[in-house]
């Protein structure tokens, strides 16, 4: 099959969250099962067309992309994305794409992605690849299944293009004032109120695809399930629960040639779950870096995150009382909120031989953190799939996560396991998003690093986890066959 994959970022060319990790990895695998797979991204200002070895495709030229009735240029780059011969391209407008950010609360921020979506469709004309079908992500490319199907319907080689719409996180919806159809050219009739864009008295971009895609997926089974509610849907429960037999949950994979502990470049000792000698290695090195003594006989915990309430940041803060008086050590690495923020940078300030923050975006150190700390902690309010879980179980590092989306798909919680007369627990979970329930699932994880054959055990179970994206990848596979019966 011809597969379009469209995203508004990518890695290694621009990231922001898992979207970006996603559209670096899924496409690679995908082409592997066979496929002629093509990706689509905008050329932001940080993407070195040099560094990458970019080209100007001569065959699409300079396109005059229509938006709000004025024609804009696009010139269209290719690549190969790095370690693939996936073929990508680069939507380049300096107007819309070079600002300071990849998303904005500029006042043209849906223009921006209007003209990203039509420009897609335009090269793909150009280049007279027709696709079997469009893998769209998220709000910044959930208008493409209407336009194909409205705007672009006189062009008969999309009347067998289906189109599969991946909800990475639905709190994300690309919702505007009615200018925005407008500046799509959208036929009035289709967001008037009641209509397939409005929604709460604005266009929803999100919405349109949720309604014109022949399928909808999102990146964990808990997750779809979720969306139906009222209390993760965000206010598109009712829209998802309409199309509900054509909403699927796909767990995102692990790229294991990057993240994988007996071969990741970014840190100084490998090793393997049959000898994890390395693994304390790591945690001394990483202990050094942060100027704390290492004590074998005191745990490590480490965050890798956004700091933001989402991710379960308000929590934390109230539960910080509880959580000092542990006899534990902290290394956290993120940006975000400033006031948490500047919450853990001020705990590092007072407390520096128990905690060390690192504020911004450092890859190596969330490699060393994730190869060198016992403990991870993750409780988010919501986590459609989350990876830093996946990650930490490859790496023995036992995860601590609130149940919901993915990590309830991902991590095992030993004492709910060992209940059930098992002992297949890889790491400790926790239901109510509360303060107190966070702090008891962290005391439960320490105490039982103490127990060293019952930790033993629990790392061996997570690390023989497997999470890699062959088995998404052929998932996504059968789902794309399923949206493209429809058309």
């Amino acid at each position: 099959m011809k597969i379009a994959f469209v995203s508004s970022e990518v890695v290694p060319y621009a990231k922001t969250g898992g979207l970006a990790d996603v559209a670096g990895s899924l496409p690679k695998f995908v082409r592997k099962l066979g496929n002629d797979v093509k990706v689509f991204m905008p050329k932001y200002y940080s993407v070195d067309e040099f560094k990458y070895h970019l080209n100007y495709v001569d065959l699409v030229g300079e396109l005059k992309v229509r938006v709000g009735g004025f024609p804009h240029s696009a010139w269209i780059y290719h690549g190969k994305t790095p370690g693939s011969d996936v073929d990508i391209y680069f939507v380049h407008n300096p107007h819309f794409f070079h600002r300071h950010s990849i998303y904005t609360n500029d006042w043209d921020e849906d223009e921006r992605f209007i003209f990203f979506q039509k420009a897609v469709i335009e090269t793909i004309q150009r280049l007279g690849w027709k696709p079997d079908v469009f893998h769209i992500n998220d709000w910044q490319t959930s208008l493409i299944p209407l336009l194909i199907k409205k705007n672009y319907n006189w062009d008969r080689m999309f009347d067998h293009t289906s189109t599969v719409l991946t909800i990475h996180n639905v709190g994300y919806q690309g919702a505007f004032g009615m200018q925005a159809a407008e500046r799509a050219e959208i036929d009035p009739k289709l967001y008037a109120p009641g209509g397939p864009l409005e929604h709460n008295g604005a266009v929803n971009f999100l919405k349109a695809g949720i309604l014109f895609s022949e399928s909808i997926n999102t990146v964990s089974e808990t997750y779809a399930k979720e969306l139906l509610t009222q209390e993760y849907g965000a206010g598109l429960e009712n829209v998802l629960a309409y199309r509900s037999a054509d909403l699927f949950g796909i767990l995102n994979g692990v790229d294991y040639s990057i993240w994988n502990p007996e071969t990741d470049a970014h840190i100084p000792y490998h090793y393997s779950m049959n000898n994890l000698s390395g693994k304390l290695e790591n945690k001394k090195f990483l202990l050094e870096k942060a100027g704390m003594h290492f004590d074998p006989d005191v745990p490590l915990i480490g965050i890798v995150s956004r700091l933001v309430s989402q991710k379960g940041f308000d929590i934390i803060e109230e539960a910080l009382p509880d959580l000092m008086r542990i006899n534990a050590q902290w290394v956290i690495l993120g940006s975000g909120e400033s006031r948490y923020e500047n919450l853990f940078s001020e705990l590092a300030g007072n407390m520096p031989s128990k905690v060390w923050t690192y504020i911004g975006y450092n890859n190596a150190l969330a490699h060393l953190i994730e190869a060198g700390a016992d403990i991870f902690l993750m409780p988010s309010r919501y986590e459609p799939c989350g990876l830093n879980q996946i990650y930490s179980l490859k790496y023995g590092t036992v995860p601590v996560v609130r149940k919901t989306g993915g990590l309830a798909d991902t991590v095992q919680d030993w004492n709910e396991y060992n209940a059930l007369g098992t002992d297949a627990g890889n790491g400790y979970s926790f239901n109510d998003y509360k303060a107190y329930a966070l702090a008891h699932a962290v005391k439960r994880a320490v105490n039982d690093f103490h127990n060293k054959p019952v930790w033993n055990k629990i790392i061996r179970n997570g690390m023989m986890k497997n999470y890699s994206w062959e088995k998404s990848a052929s998932k996504y596979n059968l789902l794309y066959h399923k949206a493209n019966s429809k058309r």
